[in-house]
C-alpha cells in the first residue's frame, strides 16, 4: 500500500480553503477569549464602584448618627445635671408620730433582736467623744437624703432609751434621688435630754430645692465639722457614738419603707412581724448595744436586755 501525499488545502464553495473560514468576517478564539476577559474586568470594575458607593452611603449613616450622639452628648454636658426638686417641707412631728417612736414597747424590741440589719456600726480608735462629761452622739445629715431618712427612725427609737427626745419634725426625701419621698423624720431644732448621753443632731441642708443644690440649714461647729469630713469622709448620714464607733450610710434598707406615710411607719415600730420593725428596731437594737458600750452598760435594764444582747453581737469587740 502506498500513502498518498496530503492534498493542498480543501476549497470551500465560496472559494475560500478551511484554514480560512476562521479569517475574514468572524473572531479567532483568541479575540473572543480578550473580549470575555474585557467584559468581565468592566463587570468586575461596576461591582467595585456598587460596593464603594454603599460604603459611602453606609459610613456617611454612621457619620451622620455619631454627628446626632455627639450633638446631644455636647447639649447635656452644657446645660449640666438635672436641678434637684424640693421635698415636702417640714413641720412638726404629730403627737401620734412621736409618741409612737420615742415610746416602741420593750418587749417588741426584745422580740426582734437585731432584725433585718445589713450593716453594723464600725469601730473607731480615736479620742472618746465626750459633753459635760458624757458620751457624746453626733448626727450629721441632711433632710433631702433618702440614706438619713432610713437612719433617723432608728436613731430617734435608740435615744429615747436613754432619755428624752423632742421637738422631732416630719418631712420626706427629695423626690429626684434614689428612694424618692421617703417619710422621715427630721433632727433639725429637736431637743435632748439624758443623763447618760450628750446629743448634738444637726441637719446641713433642707429638702428645699435652690438651684443645683439644697438650701443650708444647721451649722457644724469646727471640730465637728472636722470629725464629719475626715471621719465620716463628709457622706451622710454620719453618726459618731461617744467616739467609739461609726454609722456611715443606712443600716438597713430604705426600700421597706417606700410608699409608706410617717404615721404608717410610726405605728409598724410596734408590730415585731412587720418588715418595717425588723428593719427599724433591729437596727435600734445594735445602734442602743453602740450606746450602752460607751455608757458603761447604763442605764442596766437597756443594756441587759435580751433584744439588745442579740443585737450587741453584730458589733466589732471594741469595749
Amino acid at each position: 500500500m502506498t500513502s498518498k501525499r496530503p492534498s493542498p488545502a480543501t476549497k470551500d464553495r465560496s472559494g475560500g480553503s478551511a484554514s480560512r473560514r476562521a479569517t475574514g468576517s468572524g473572531q479567532t478564539a483568541a479575540q473572543r477569549r480578550a473580549a470575555q476577559k474585557q467584559a468581565a474586568a468592566q463587570r468586575a470594575l461596576a461591582a467595585e464602584r456598587g460596593r464603594r458607593r454603599r460604603w459611602l452611603v453606609v459610613g456617611g449613616a454612621v457619620a451622620a448618627v455619631v454627628v446626632v450622639v455627639g450633638l446631644l452628648v455636647g447639649l447635656k454636658v452644657a446645660s449640666g445635671p438635672s436641678a434637684p426638686a424640693s421635698g415636702s417641707a417640714t413641720g412638726a412631728a404629730s403627737a401620734q408620730v412621736a409618741g409612737a417612736v420615742t415610746g416602741v414597747p420593750a418587749g417588741v424590741l426584745d422580740s426582734v433582736g437585731a432584725g433585718t440589719v445589713a450593716s453594723a456600726p464600725t469601730a473607731l480608735t480615736g479620742a472618746p467623744l465626750t459633753a459635760d462629761g458624757k458620751p457624746r452622739v453626733l448626727y450629721v445629715g441632711a433632710e433631702y437624703c433618702p440614706y438619713c431618712a432610713a437612719e433617723r427612725w432608728a436613731l430617734a427609737v435608740a435615744l429615747s432609751r436613754f432619755g428624752t427626745l423632742s421637738g422631732l419634725g416630719e418631712t420626706s426625701s427629695s423626690p429626684t434621688d434614689v428612694y424618692p419621698n421617703t417619710a422621715t423624720l427630721s433632727f433639725h431644732g429637736a431637743d435632748y435630754t439624758s443623763q447618760y448621753l450628750s446629743l448634738t443632731a444637726k441637719e446641713i441642708e433642707s429638702n428645699q430645692a435652690v438651684g443645683n443644690g439644697y438650701a443650708p440649714l444647721d451649722t457644724l461647729d469646727p471640730a465637728d465639722s472636722t470629725l464629719f469630713e475626715n471621719v465620716g469622709q463628709g457622706s451622710f448620714p454620719f453618726i459618731d457614738i461617744g467616739g467609739k464607733y461609726k454609722i456611715s450610710g443606712a443600716s438597713y434598707d430604705p426600700s421597706v419603707l417606700q410608699g409608706k406615710t410617717q404615721a404608717q411607719i410610726a405605728a409598724a415600730l410596734s408590730d415585731p412581724k412587720s418588715p418595717i420593725a425588723k428593719s427599724v428596731d433591729g437596727t435600734a437594737n445594735v445602734i442602743t448595744a453602740a450606746l450602752c458600750r460607751v455608757t458603761g452598760n447604763q442605764p442596766a435594764n437597756v443594756c441587759t436586755s435580751a433584744g439588745v444582747t442579740a443585737a450587741g453581737k453584730a458589733l466589732p469587740n471594741n469595749g
